[in-house]
């Protein structure tokens, strides 16, 4: 089960200095990677660790082999972006010992006989497919999920154990949905009248893009009317919140715990840090960047990056506080003018 490190140029790119014959079985971090593995360096104040590796090879950046390259022992992979190399490299390993998955439907699963389950697909114990439901080709639903009526599990898709993935909902290919997750549960939509709650039926689906990750206990709402939409290559991390008819654009990446009222509209290639919060009907424009802990109250037209820290206080000493916090810098200026006017008449005097 070992690979030569000039397949893996081979399969993945960049130069190779050293010996192709070199076999390796797996990765490892800096200080214990050893001569059987590779490990990578991917940021410089880390060279003095690097160059003492008994790694047989080490990943790194072009910079950093004209700086410590001729003092390491093994052999070397030199490439513009050593870490997203080193995840390239983890994946090949990762299907290297892989189990081989056989397809096919566990005696105890229930799938509808309207269902269109592929012949390379598999279906867990205990898995439950319902009417018009298709799982495509080497998809995965595993012991204990559930695939909704009319839902579509796209190509090379895993559903990891006690996923809920509801009617109408859609997923691309090559995605994963860990366990516990639930897409396509009810938006939060109430009309209220006379001090009571009347529930508006969600009708909307989920439509997710392809290679989407979406992290366990994570749940993605239902459209009321429209449908929530999650693009290709979204990244979702563990217990994220996203809101009915919300759109997330292609290649945006949130952190654990994040909160999306309904109705945001998220840009293409935005990050958000652990428990950033985005309230409904707001709208933020490709490449933003929300810093951990953030309030995003007000719609972000402008690519940045966003910070936001408040105490918690009564709303109207809130109110009054974020007025005279907007108005510090005028008031700045104003005080910096009364200073000079007190030197001039202190120094007259």
């Amino acid at each position: 089960m070992r690979i030569r490190l000039g397949d893996l140029v081979d399969r993945l790119g960049g130069q190779l200095i050293g010996d192709a014959d070199i076999e390796v079985e797996g990765i490892a971090p800096l200080d214990a990677a050893g001569a059987s593995q590779i490990t990578f360096l991917s940021n410089p104040k880390f060279r003095a660790q690097a160059a003492a590796t008994r790694a047989a090879a080490l990943i790194l950046s072009p910079a950093d082999d004209a700086a410590i390259g001729p003092s390491l022992a093994g052999a070397r992979l030199v490439t513009a972006n050593p870490y997203a190399y080193f995840a390239r490299s983890a994946q090949l390993f990762v299907a290297l010992y892989a189990e081989p998955a056989i397809p096919g439907i566990h005696p105890s699963a229930c799938v509808h006989p309207d269902a269109e389950v592929d012949a390379s697909a598999i279906v867990g114990p205990n898995a439950t497919i319902e009417a018009k439901a298709v799982v495509g080709p080497g998809a995965r639903v595993d012991a204990g999920s559930f695939v909704g009526r009319g839902a579509t599990v796209g190509e090379g898709t895993h559903l990891h154990a006690n996923v809920s993935f509801h009617a109408g909902c859609e997923i691309g290919a090559r995605g994963i949905i860990h366990s516990g997750a639930v897409i396509g549960a009810d938006g939060f939509g109430f009309a209220r009248e006379g001090g009571v709650y009347i529930k508006i039926p969600q009708t909307g689906r989920v439509v997710i893009g392809d290679d989407v990750e979406i992290g366990a206990n994570t749940t993605i709402d239902r459209g009321a009317l429209a449908d929530t939409i999650i693009g290709n290559g979204v990244k979702l991390d563990n217990l994220i919140q996203i809101g009915h008819n919300c759109v997330i654009g292609d290649h945006t990446a949130m952190a654990g715990c994040v909160g999306v009222a309904g109705s945001a509209k998220i840009g293409k290639h935005c990050t958000f840090g652990g428990a950033a919060m985005v309230l409904g009907h707001l709208t933020i424009v490709d490449n933003v960047h929300v810093s951990s802990g953030s309030m995003v109250s007000r719609s972000i037209l402008e690519v940045g990056q966003y910070t936001g820290f408040y105490p918690l206080a009564k709303n109207a000493d809130w109110e009054k506080s974020a007025v005279i916090v907007r108005n510090l810098g005028t008031m700045r200026e104003k005080i910096r003018e009364l200073e000079k006017i007190i030197k001039t008449l202190t120094e007259k005097k």
